[in-house]
């Protein structure tokens, strides 16, 4: 037989069981992709370029960042031979939902982007899990790299593969794990962040530190002051080492079958938050930040975390001018409709509600026995006048006066 050049021919012989042999399918999937800090938008297209084959680029962001940063990326992108087709959403987890996913499903579908080519989320978390969902659909998935902008998706939202959209009974309700071929980061974009989004990702930032890094921890306790003036060689630094305290835990789990992880330390009340708030008011951050005060208080109030691991860990999301209390959050959250919301979390897991609790910087404990009532005490907590200065310093209540978006 004579066949043309190139073309590819696949021999096979598979064997027939027996007839009453179980049949068993085998489908193992693991992914390893680059993380890369860099110190300006050209490095950040070199990196990128580096991925990039023959593939056309569809280009995710949202109005935000395409007015600060879109037109220098894409000049960027254009100088070196790479040309990409942009939509926007719009900014703010209000934009993180089945609707948005929609439309951006249909701006592909009309485009000339096929399965192999690329899709590249241009933005903080919303921008990132919506697009990375949405390229975990579409053609039965495409690859996609993160191009995170705000320190939150640089630290955290970017690393992992976990992507979804939210819905009304529960935070990423709607996603699935699909890992990106790459992360790219530019200190250059986290430049034009506002206080306020600069202190929510630094709340990711601290959690990565006290479950698994004290020298993470340390660096964010002596670095504090650079670190909210923006200075670009301590930025740089911390987000190079807050992503590979997370590349080190993923890997361990990158699919979370055992839903015991130290990762969702202040998120199981976090989420909550975000929940009854109406996804928006209360940023991710400082909805992880008052989690982690109030297992901190479960924690100590049982007994398990130590009393110096406690001051500590309150004294650095206070300086931070993150919120504590339930009276520094940004939005009215009530206890009840928080443990209501609670409850359906319980359910979507089956049955259980497990807490990770602090015992030290670098050591957590994880469990499913925390009742109402000990929630209900962190969350309507209030300092004596005993406590430490930790639990007595104050930040200003309700900042949801700060409405600038983030790049």
């Amino acid at each position: 037989m004579s066949l043309p050049p190139g073309t590819h021919v696949i021999h096979d012989a598979i064997a027939l069981p027996a007839p009453h042999d179980t049949v068993r399918a085998r489908a193992v999937h693991r992914a390893e992709y680059p993380v890369v800090q860099a110190d300006s938008v050209e490095e950040a297209v070199k990196h990128l370029r580096t991925v990039i084959s023959d593939q056309r680029i569809a280009l995710v962001t949202d109005g935000t960042v395409a007015a600060l940063h879109g037109r220098e990326l894409r000049h960027e992108l254009h100088r070196q031979g790479v040309e990409a087709t942009m939509t926007s959403i719009a900014p703010g987890e209000e934009s993180k939902t089945m609707r948005t996913a929609e439309r951006l499903l249909d701006w592909l579908a009309d485009s000339r982007i096929r399965r192999r080519d690329l899709l590249v989320a241009f933005g903080g978390g919303v921008v990132i899990d919506t697009a990375g969902w949405v390229a975990s659909v579409y053609m039965r998935g495409m690859p996609y790299v993160n191009l995170p902008t705000t320190l939150l998706a640089a630290v955290d939202a970017a690393l992992g593969g976990k992507v979804a959209v939210d819905h009304p009974q529960a935070k990423n309700l709607i996603g699935a794990f699909h890992q990106p071929t790459a992360v790219v980061a530019a200190t250059p974009w986290l430049s034009t962040l506002p206080a306020r989004h600069v202190r929510a990702g630094l709340a990711e930032a601290v959690k990565k530190g006290v479950i698994a890094s004290p020298a993470l921890f340390d660096l964010i306790e002596r670095d504090l002051p650079k670190i909210l003036a923006l200075d670009p060689a301590t930025l740089h630094r911390l987000v190079h080492a807050s992503a590979t305290v997370k590349c080190a835990l993923i890997d361990r789990d990158p699919y979370e079958e055992d839903l015991r992880r130290p990762l969702n330390f202040g998120h199981t009340i976090g989420h909550a938050v975000e929940t009854v708030t109406g996804y928006g008011p209360v940023l991710h951050g400082e909805a992880v930040a008052f989690g982690m005060a109030c297992a901190a208080r479960i924690s100590l109030a049982r007994g398990w975390m130590t009393g110096t691991a406690h001051t500590r860990l309150l004294s650095v999301l206070r300086q931070a001018g993150l919120p504590c209390r339930r009276e520094e959050l940004p939005a009215p959250t009530g206890t009840e409709a928080v443990l209501a919301a609670l409850d359906k979390i319980r359910l979507i897991r089956d049955g259980h509600l497990r807490f990770v609790l602090p015992v030290d910087i670098g050591v957590t404990a994880i469990t499913d026995d925390v009742t109402d009532d000990e929630i209900r005490r962190a969350l309507t907590w209030s300092p004596s006048p005993h406590s430490t200065q930790a639990d007595t310093a104050t930040i200003p209540a309700r900042r949801g006066g700060e409405t600038t978006a983030a790049a």
